[in-house]
């Protein structure tokens, strides 16, 4: 009798031993996906059960059932995690339940770019993959309500970075994101600002940033160009910078600013207005922002492109006169340039 007990012990704890090898071996191979990617979706509240039949639902050839006892003998079927995943080829059962249990849903990326507007912005938008369009159909007034703040211009609220987001994200929600990150930037640039700066308010200084931002061919000149535009705030002297005509015309500019653009006013003609333009023009970066609140120390009054993405600066209308000639007549008679190019 003894021996017959001892038989079944050993029979049943090699049927153990057969199916816990078994078993490893099943949770190290890959699954079949009917594609190359799969998606799933894991709501909040999702059983541990209802998440195998989830993967079983995508069309992923495995049997929910077995799919859940393994989750149930991992010990982690609890910690599992709501989210959007992306399943890809060679996935394992072991490696469905890491991503599970740490959360990596599936992400995206969307890159605003520096010197970027709000039409730019949205149209990134609307083209970003697998952001939910959430925004189309707003005009920007509603969109700044929706975002919590009415009545505020969008252009330049929003900082430039890249951002990454979760299938299924909406594209609110990276703006709002967006406007955080802007709000933060701008705040410590502003406690930041040199003492003598001809600016009122921060807001001032975002916009002073946008136009730093499209002015600037070289990152080395960047202060200097802010002290440009400094110099002539603090004698009252014209801006009289071409992206803020270019701006101001909106979708009717064609690539080519003419005389008579500059003669013609709206609200961010510098050249047929004084001081700042109601609205930043595009979305600052982080060193315009600083170098709109820490200008470089300079008399200089305007600058002209050199040619090479640098600029030549001058304090006096007759050397800038000389560096129009220079670098962009060729030698020729210099007439009366436009003051900042």
């Amino acid at each position: 009798m003894r021996s017959f007990f001892l038989t079944l012990f050993l029979l049943a704890a090699l049927i153990a031993l057969a199916l816990g090898g078994a078993g490893l071996w099943w949770v190290h191979q890959p699954l079949k996906l009917p594609a190359p990617t799969v998606d799933l979706s894991v709501e909040p509240g999702t059983t541990p059960r209802g998440i195998a039949q989830a993967v079983a639902d995508t069309g992923v050839d495995v049997q929910p059932q077995l799919l859940y006892l393994w989750f149930r003998v991992s010990g982690q079927d609890r910690q599992m995690r709501a989210g959007s995943y992306e399943l890809e080829r060679g996935i394992t059962p072991k490696l469905l339940l890491n991503i599970l249990v740490r959360g990596e849903e599936a992400t995206r990326s969307l890159v605003l770019v520096e010197g970027w507007n709000i039409r730019q912005v949205r149209a990134a938008l609307a083209k970003a993959d697998q952001l939910k369009p959430d925004s189309v159909g707003l005009t920007d007034e509603a969109l700044m309500a929706k975002l919590g703040k009415p009545g505020m211009h969008p252009e330049g609220r929003f900082f430039p970075d890249t951002y990454t987001y979760s299938k299924g994200s909406t594209d609110i929600a990276l703006l709002q994101r967006a406007m955080r990150a802007m709000d933060k930037k701008l705040e410590a640039a502003w406690a930041a600002r040199a003492s003598d700066l001809p600016l009122k308010s921060a807001d001032e200084a975002l916009i002073l940033a946008s136009i730093v931002e499209k002015e600037t061919g070289k990152a080395n000149d960047r202060a200097e160009i802010a002290a440009v535009f400094t110099n002539r705030l603090r004698i009252g002297m014209p801006l009289q910078t071409d992206p803020t005509v270019i701006y101001g015309m909106g979708t009717a500019f064609e690539g080519n600013l003419r005389k008579k653009d500059l003669q013609t006013d709206t609200p961010w003609n510098t050249y047929t207005r004084g001081g700042l333009p109601p609205t930043p023009i595009a979305m600052p970066g982080k060193a315009a922002l600083l170098a709109a609140v820490q200008p470089a120390q300079s008399k200089s009054l305007y600058f002209v492109s050199r040619g090479d993405g640098t600029s030549q600066f001058s304090s006096s209308l007759d050397d800038h006169n000389r560096a129009v000639n220079q670098y962009q007549r060729g030698g020729g008679s210099p007439n009366k340039p436009k003051a900042t190019q």
